[in-house]
This record gives structure tokens, C-alpha cells and sequence, in this order.
């Protein structure tokens, strides 16, 4: 049987169960969500169907009384709540892309090394390098908390630490997160070669999708990872007030 992408939702499902808050609430039409400092991606409401100005001012509140931001993730059918909130004062944040394949695409670049080594929790050195890139305490929470199959990857060139990365499963699908390079090792080939090693442990654990997502703007990493040959699935972006 020949891979399908996932669809839009497909991710975001994907995502939630791989990057998880630590609760969710409903609020209408939102499904809102309590970070913890664990970054946007756990901490920004979700709309499940149309919302009407009441509903999003109820919404702003409960996201208020949880000490966060009023930030809403918009993803593609999501574009009459992005007209509303721009007209409400929300300016666009982080626009984000989407990207999946079938995870033997990924792992045939596998080095089967020492490149990158698996650890079944965060090593010090990780949180050094995840430090630098500002991947600190609240995210680490974020990926002890996950459930199912996961892994923690560091990252070694010129025989010494210089990446980690964090690869979980949800069903026959994997993300992988967190992946920091630290800047004097970048563009040495170390982000393929942990992104592949990633999919080889995925694929290990039955994964038949590999998937990622990355900031839009980062031209160089979305770069990579179309010259991988994954696709392009999806997109969404913040809406966010001060």
C-alpha cells in the first residue's frame, strides 16, 4: 500500500499528542490549553467550529485567568476566526509550516553511527544544548509528560555533543521536536543526520509517517527538509494581543 499524506488535521492531532499541554479545557467552540511555560504550541486556543464574538471574548478571559497570553493557533479552516481577530487588535505571529513523508524516505539516510545516539531521558548535555537555544525547563516538562514511544537524540560532530533532538509516536505516526544544533556546528550536515536517525527509530516503532514542523521563516530549515522529500501538508499561524 502506497503512503497518503496526513492531512492538516492529521498534524495537529499528531501534535497535540506529541507536544502535549499539561491540561486542555473547553470553552464553547475553543479547546484551550495550559502550557506552563511549555511554549505557544501548548499554550494557544484551538477552535473546533465557528466562534462568535461572545465565545472569543469568553475564550480571552479563561486564557486570562490562566496567567497566559490571549493567543489562538489558526490553521486553514480556520480563516473567518482570523478575520475576526485581526479586526479584534490580534496581530499574525510565527506562521508555521507542515511537513510530513513516509518515514523510509527519512531513514535511508540513517548514518548508523555515533552521529546521534538514543537515550531513554534527557542527558545534561542535552539540556545544555537545548539551553542555548532556549529549549529549557517548561519545554523539558512538555516531553516528560508525553506518553507512548519516545526518544531523546544527541547529536555528535567533531566527536563532540553538539545537537539534540526529541522524536515521539502517536499511533503509526512520529514528530520529531526540539531539534537544536548548537551555532558553531551548524552547516556540517548534523540536522539531516539526526532528522534521519529520528525516522530510523520510528521506523522501528511502526511508524509509517514521519513528520515535522517548522517556523515559516527559517528559510534554511524548511529548505532541508523539502531537499529530504517531505511535503509540504499544512500551515497555520498565532493570532496574539498584548
Amino acid at each position: 500500500m502506497s503512503w497518503q499524506a496526513p492531512t492538516e488535521a492529521e498534524i495537529l492531532q499528531t501534535l497535540d499528542a506529541t507536544w502535549p499541554a499539561a491540561r486542555y479545557f473547553e470553552s464553547g467552540p475553543f479547546t484551550l490549553r495550559l502550557g506552563q511555560n511549555g511554549g505557544q504550541r501548548v499554550s494557544a486556543a484551538s477552535a473546533n467550529g465557528p466562534a462568535n464574538e461572545a465565545e472569543i471574548g469568553e475564550a480571552e478571559r479563561s486564557m486570562l485567568a490562566l496567567n497566559q497570553a490571549r493567543l489562538f493557533m489558526i490553521s486553514g479552516k480556520d480563516a473567518e476566526l482570523d478575520s475576526t481577530l485581526a479586526a479584534r487588535g490580534y496581530t499574525v505571529k510565527d506562521p508555521v509550516t507542515m511537513f510530513a513523508c513516509s518515514v523510509e524516505v527519512l531513514a535511508q539516510h540513517d548514518l548508523k553511527d555515533l552521529t546521534a545516539i538514543r537515550s531513554e531521558a534527557p542527558l545534561e548535555v542535552m539540556k545544555e544544548i537545548w539551553a542555548a537555544g532556549r529549549i529549557e525547563k517548561g519545554r523539558l516538562a512538555v516531553m516528560a509528560r508525553t506518553k507512548g514511544a519516545k526518544t531523546y537524540l544527541l547529536g555528535r560532530t567533531d566527536d563532540r555533543p553538539a545537537g539534540a533532538a526529541f522524536v515521539a509516536m502517536d499511533g503509526t505516526s512520529a514528530m520529531l521536536h526540539a531539534l537544536e544544533i548548537l551555532p558553531k556546528h551548524r552547516r556540517k550536515g548534523l540536522g539531516l543526520a539526526m532528522t534521519a536517525a529520528a525516522a530510523a527509530w520510528a521506523a522501528e516503532q511502526g511508524a509509517e509517517t514521519f513528520s515535522l514542523i517548522a517556523i515559516t521563516a527559517n528559510t534554511a530549515a524548511c529548505g532541508l527538509y523539502r531537499s529530504l522529500g517531505m511535503q509540504e501538508v499544512g500551515h497555520y499561524h498565532y493570532r496574539k494581543k498584548d
